[in-house]
């Protein structure tokens, strides 16, 4: 009598079936046969986990709405999480790892604050904590940073990490246009939420960069201790001093290591068209990373949208189905990477003020040394300078000393 061979699966359950989560589900269904030969097993959707009934669509048959079906089924081998928010995120996650599940997840917020702690759960358990799509979207930045850069010591890591933000800033720099103005084409789009809080203050590229620089420097950054100001005062008339300069005006998130110190920061930075990221346009996202060996090395794509995310949790979960037994080693102590204080940090400043250029240079050069004075023909009533390179302490105690500040934006390079 013969018997049937048993064919090889790797059963999984996704967490949310929204933009990311449906995506996902559409790559594993598009592409099985592909995704299989590359996991070595056929990649089986079990279980998708939502509130809300989908009827009529192909999800219905394996449709559940209680967590407690996918962590009580010994047969669940990846637990697929795209949701959002740090719970009940961290419960599933803590809980599927507990139960010998990996879990792959797109939730920035989740890693940001628990990375440490569920990576650890997973080296104890054999399992594994996947991440790759909870920054950049599709472009692959985790594991290059994780596997393929590691002789490498990291210097530097600078990142147009927000769509939205970047978004709106190419648009009020190509056509002329206020914040308000392109905030709400983009919420009309699709690009900005209801709430646009996270984006535009820059606390989705904080968490961005803390993953990023946690990864990169081997300790746990703490992404409420990173300086974070966002784009809400940047207005059209910034991008006209930027042109007559020959630059543009982009939103980073950015950490350094300066002999044995590290900083870290997210704001907008004048940037001129030498630096890689000056033409990343759009809702597009663009990293650069610098090591001590290989220099720089640009990542660049889309940061954000439904398929590019759920490619990049797909590629995670072909990790974890091919080392279903094996625990992926990452660099991510939970020790913490004391952040040295950004006042320390030095750059230059373009700032704006009121006032006639003519009148108050010398005055200003007293005050901030060999400034660059720039004025517009078709602005009135005020004028702009670039600083040379000072602390952020020197400049604050310079800009104390100067009336009639109006606004003022770090720059990377002129």
């Amino acid at each position: 009598m013969r018997t049937e061979k048993r064919i090889s699966m790797i059963n999984v359950a996704v967490l949310g079936y929204g933009t990311v989560g449906s995506g996902v589900v559409e790559v594993l269904t598009t592409n099985s046969d592909s995704i299989a030969k590359r996991a070595g097993d056929t990649i089986n959707i079990k279980y998708v986990l939502d509130l809300r009934d989908f009827p009529g669509e192909p999800i219905e048959k394996v449709l559940v709405h209680d967590f407690d079906t996918i962590i009580n089924d010994d047969e669940i081998d990846i637990v697929i999480e795209a949701m959002g928010g740090t719970e009940p995120a961290y419960t599933f996650a803590k809980a599927s790892l507990e139960r010998g599940k990996s879990y792959c997840t797109s939730n920035k917020e989740l890693v940001a604050k628990y990375g440490p702690e569920l990576l650890e759960l997973a080296k104890e358990k054999g399992k594994n904590f996947l991440f790759e799509a909870s920054v950049g979207g599709g472009i692959p930045i985790i594991r290059p940073l994780n596997q393929s850069l590691t002789a490498d010591e990291i210097m530097e890591i600078t990142g147009i990490l927000n769509g939205t933000t970047n978004f709106i800033l190419t648009k009020m720099s190509k056509e002329g246009l206020t914040f308000d103005e392109v905030l709400k084409e983009a919420q009309e789009l699709g690009y900005a939420e209801r709430n646009p809080a996270a984006d535009v203050e820059g606390y989705d590229a904080c968490r961005k960069i803390a993953i990023l620089s946690s990864l990169a420097y081997g300790k746990h950054v703490d992404y409420e201790e990173i300086y974070t100001e966002g784009i809400t005062k940047i207005t059209d008339t910034d991008f006209k001093y930027g042109e007559k300069l020959g630059l543009t005006i982009k939103l980073f998130g950015k950490s350094k290591r300066v002999g044995d110190k590290f900083y870290a920061m997210v704001a907008p930075f004048m940037i001129s068209s030498d630096n890689p990221l000056y033409s990343v346009n759009d809702v597009l996202n663009g990293i650069l990373v610098k090591g001590n060996v290989i220099g720089d090395v640009m990542f660049y794509g889309a940061g954000a949208g439904k398929l590019p995310t759920a490619s990049a949790v797909v590629a995670d979960v072909v990790d974890a189905a091919k080392h279903i037994k094996t625990n992926i080693m990452t660099l991510w102590s939970s020790k913490k990477l004391n952040l040295d204080d950004i006042k320390n940090s030095e750059k230059r400043f373009f700032v704006r003020l009121k006032g006639d250029a003519k009148e108050r240079e010398t005055e200003l050069k007293e005050i901030f040394g060999d400034i660059k004075v720039i004025t517009l023909d078709d602005v009135k009533g005020e004028f702009g300078v670039i600083t040379p390179v000072m602390s952020e302490a020197k400049y604050e105690e310079a800009a104390s000393k100067a009336s009639g500040i109006i606004t003022r934006i770090r720059v990377e390079s002129v």
